[in-house]
């Protein structure tokens, strides 16, 4: 498919929408890679992100509370 008026100017508020919903990033990766790079480059950062942010929040959580537990069970 070859459309050469399609705008592509990757833009913030897609990889902001990447970031707060990351399932949407990656479809919308998937879906532009082709068709708008720097669109689809933004979308899939912004999903890749939160998913990189979410997981470092999980282990931080569990090394807190595992710290904690550790911490009560010793008094």
């Amino acid at each position: 498919m070859d459309n050469n008026n399609v705008q592509d100017n990757g833009g913030f508020l897609w990889g902001l929408l990447g970031f707060c919903i990351p399932v949407v990033g990656l479809i919308l990766f998937l879906i532009w890679k082709d068709q708008k790079p720097k669109t689809a480059k933004a979308a899939g950062i912004g999903a890749l992100v939160s998913v990189i942010v979410a997981v470092v929040c999980y282990v931080l959580m569990f090394v807190v509370m595992g710290g904690a537990f550790l911490a009560a069970g010793a008094m």
